[in-house]
């Protein structure tokens, strides 16, 4: 069920290539992450929706049997114990399309990533 390999401009445009269904899950993944980060920028970046707000927060895409979900190695460790059901690499869950999305634990892990991002961006102006 992967989308067909173009050059996406917008999540809106990559979301229109997948089933209804998908679409649905994907909106509501969108959804959560505006609602958990106001201020973050969509775009995409390696073919994928982003949000970016002081740098990249999260990514997202649908495969065949899975949603992935890459929120960088530190969004994983903090979260390892609940992320812990679920198979993942260093930076990246697959959450299965099976089984219903953790919406709320997606919105936990990006509220973190935008505290370490306005972290990071507030300790690089004060440096000299």
């Amino acid at each position: 069920m992967e989308s067909k390999k173009v050059g996406f401009v917008s999540t809106d445009e990559y979301i229109a290539t997948f089933p209804e269904e998908i679409q649905t899950i994907l909106e509501k993944i969108r959804a959560t992450i505006k609602a958990a980060a106001p201020e973050a920028e969509e775009k995409i970046s390696y073919q994928m929706p982003t949000f970016t707000l002081n740098g990249n927060l999260v990514h997202f895409a649908a495969f065949k049997n899975h949603i992935g979900f890459y929120p960088v190695p530190t969004g994983i460790e903090e979260f390892k114990a609940e992320l812990s059901v679920y198979e993942g690499g260093k930076g990246s869950v697959k959450f299965p399309l099976d089984q219903p999305i953790p919406y709320d634990l997606i919105g936990k892990i990006v509220k973190f990533r935008v505290k370490e991002n306005l972290q990071k961006a507030a300790g690089k102006g004060k440096k000299k």
